[in-house]
């Protein structure tokens, strides 16, 4: 083990290199992007109404901090198994993730739906690195099963 990791230090320092960038986002989040959802999901939201906020700056700040941590997650997952086929099937995946959960999110917010706790869990998977924490485990049982 020990000689695999001397062996491909490079990847392991740019995949700790990349943990970091993905704490880094998640540390400085309320410096980087405009998020008024921030405080308010942090308290006893349910039967409040939501905060105001601008529609487009939201979009584009949530598209900015998805993107970020796609890029990311993206290039661990490439220093992790090494398969350009792998990465390419990520991509799409992750595009379609965000077509759909920011059509949720957005809708749920346009049509404000009383049920925050599916905004608060869509919203989550927008702007944190959680499928990243689904991937991982699946593709290595998948490379593991073969």
């Amino acid at each position: 083990m020990i000689k695999k990791l001397i062996k491909n230090k490079f990847r392991v320092l740019i995949a700790i290199g990349t943990l970091l960038a993905l704490v880094a986002v998640r540390a400085f989040e309320q410096k980087l992007f405009y998020d008024p959802f921030l405080p308010f999901f942090k308290t006893e939201f349910q039967g409040k109404s939501l905060p105001d906020y601008e529609g487009f700056k939201l979009f584009l700040n949530t598209f900015l901090r998805y993107f970020l941590n796609t890029i990311f997650s993206i290039l661990l997952i490439y220093q992790i198994f090494k398969e350009k086929k792998l990465v390419v099937f990520v991509s799409w995946l992750y595009l379609f993730l965000f077509v759909v959960l920011a059509a949720m999110y957005f809708g749920m917010l346009y049509f404000e739906t009383s049920d925050y706790l599916v905004l608060f869990y869509v919203r989550r998977f927008l702007i944190q690195p959680l499928f990243l924490v689904l991937f991982i485990p699946a593709f290595y049982y998948q490379r593991k099963s073969k």
